[in-house]
């Protein structure tokens, strides 16, 4: 009876062991990967953002943002290093250890796709360009068309606002600003 008790013990231990597949950073139950279905490219379909947290030390640590179209074609990547994103908040958030580092990095995955960042229209018919504005005539073309825009930060100061332009079938930037 005694060798049953211990080869359940020993086979539920190996099974414990061998479902935690989550890197040694994120064992705290957080995913490192993020996904969202909204209309971007398409007023009518729904494409797929994605973002992953890639790495396990703060030093090589990157978050991969990806959009992909419903018939499967990715139209954006971006890559965010985390070095870049710590360097800009380290005047204002207390970063200086690791420990405080990755729990920054979480929270930055966490709040990727809070709803205030996806942007409905992207642009109204009453707003007009200003000095943030790359191309006016891409604006214009975004309030033609009426599609959605997608705001992400790159620092506590700087954020990119980026659309689908249909005349060019590609995701451009349409503002790039501050808070």
């Amino acid at each position: 009876m005694k060798s049953v008790y211990s080869s359940l013990l020993i086979l539920t231990l190996f099974l414990t062991a061998c479902n935690s597949s989550e890197p040694p950073h994120l064992k705290d139950g957080a995913s490192h990967i993020k996904t969202a279905l909204r209309s971007f490219s398409d007023t009518t379909k729904l494409d797929t953002f994605k973002i992953v947290l890639n790495g396990d030390e703060p030093k090589n640590m990157e978050l991969v943002f990806t959009i992909t179209t419903q018939s499967g074609q990715q139209i954006y990547a971006k890559t965010l290093k985390a070095t870049a994103l710590l360097d800009n908040y380290k005047e204002s958030i207390d970063l200086g250890k690791k420990k405080e580092q990755l729990q920054f990095m979480r929270e930055e995955l966490s709040l990727f796709f809070d709803e205030e960042n996806f942007i409905e229209p992207a642009v109204t018919e009453s707003e007009k360009p200003d000095n943030n504005t790359p191309d006016k005539n891409f604006f214009e073309e975004l309030k033609k068309t009426g599609v959605n825009g997608f705001k992400y930060r790159l620092g506590k100061e700087s954020k990119v606002y980026i659309a689908w332009s249909e005349q060019e079938k590609k995701v451009r930037n349409y503002y790039e600003c501050c808070k």
